[in-house]
């Protein structure tokens, strides 16, 4: 089997070390070495220190690198990293606001690397959202930032970001994301629904080689509703967006009682369910797999794929953490790169 050098995707890709008070140093180790063979090849932006720590050999494994590129040919050997240090020490399972300039510095160093072509797309390490709050970050998370980050780039298509949840055969799109419970109702739009089902359906294609995407949207309400004896959202906003959907062309149902939507049964009709609300979609993928779920931004310029769990602070620096989601994100987002670099040329053609 050809080693990560020899891999179609010429360009490696970025893995940002997330909060390094996190599990994330040490399953971005755990990661490589179960990837340093066969790949697919990255290069770590972030603290060498912090990773060094969580090693457990004093950083023998670490190569520091000044350019993505070396990290193809260096990655059998050793973890490459480009190193961008933290400004004061971190300790283990102790999130500072002090290391949220860095953690930002590391994803917007990640994003220029990405959209420069130096490398082929963007894996996320979990952040913790309250230390870079108290340092002022204003974007409720890591999609939202990455949105604002690459606003002013060209891309083809419904524009994002929109999150998508994997977990084996399942695929779920948020039309809210980090947002109260209370407030929900109030944000979905029939307008946000539509641009959720066109931004999923144009990544189908385009990302995951799926010709004909077929969509279910989820309901709101407790049996989608009661023909509004439970709720209106279903006929108010929900069906028209269905509709509107169906007028684009897209393959569409819905609403579907959620309580219904994601048995193995169901699956087997639709390619992505598209979910109002943040546990609507991300229950049903952590009971499906909770270990290798993978999170995808949607309707970017670039590629970008994080594990679906969070910085778990409580288990930082004991040697607990499992890799698998991180390792999922990581393949997954080669994939997707692949994927892209193979149809940039009709692309091109197309716009001439």
């Amino acid at each position: 089997m050809a080693g990560p050098q020899n891999r179609p995707t010429a360009a490696p890709l970025a893995l940002t070390l997330g909060d390094p008070a996190g599990v994330g140093p040490e399953i971005v180790v755990k990661a490589w070495a179960a990837l340093r063979d066969f790949g697919p090849a990255f290069v770590v932006i972030g603290d060498r220190q912090a990773l060094a720590s969580a090693s457990g050999g004093g950083g023998s494994i670490l190569k520091s690198v000044v350019a993505p590129s070396e990290a193809v040919e260096a990655f059998r050997d050793a973890l490459p990293v480009l190193d961008l240090p933290l400004r004061s020490p971190v300790v283990a399972g102790q999130p500072s606001a002090a290391a949220a300039p860095a953690i930002i510095q590391w994803i917007e160093t990640a994003v220029g690397l990405a959209l420069s072509g130096a490398v082929s797309g963007v894996v996320t390490a979990p952040i913790a959202k309250a230390p870079l709050y108290q340092a002022g970050f204003k974007f409720p998370g890591h999609t939202e930032f990455l949105g604002e980050l690459t606003a002013s780039e060209n891309f083809e298509g419904a524009r994002g970001p929109v999150m998508m949840l994997t977990a084996q055969d399942l695929r779920v799109a948020l039309v809210t994301v980090h947002a109260p419970l209370t407030k929900v109702p109030g944000l979905i739009s029939i307008e946000a629904i539509v641009n959720t089902g066109l931004v999923t359906a144009q990544a189908l294609r385009r990302d995951f080689g799926i010709e004909q995407p077929r969509l279910a949207v989820a309901a709101l309400n407790p049996h989608a509703g009661e023909d509004g004896g439970i709720g209106r959202e279903e006929i108010e906003i929900v069906r028209p967006a269905v509709r509107i959907l169906a007028d684009r062309g897209i393959e569409v149902s819905g609403p579907h009682p959620a309580d219904s939507l994601f048995p193995q049964a169901m699956r087997a009709h639709y390619d992505a369910a598209i979910c109002l609300y943040h546990d609507q979609a991300l229950i049903p993928v952590k009971m499906l797999d909770f270990w290798g779920g993978v999170n995808v931004t949607l309707g970017l310029p670039i590629v970008r794929t994080s594990p679906d769990h969070g910085t778990a602070f409580d288990i930082a620096g004991r040697g607990l953490a499992r890799p698998d989601s991180l390792i999922a994100a990581i393949r997954l987002a080669d994939q997707l790169a692949q994927a892209r670099a193979a149809a940039a040329p009709a692309r091109r053609a197309r716009t001439g």
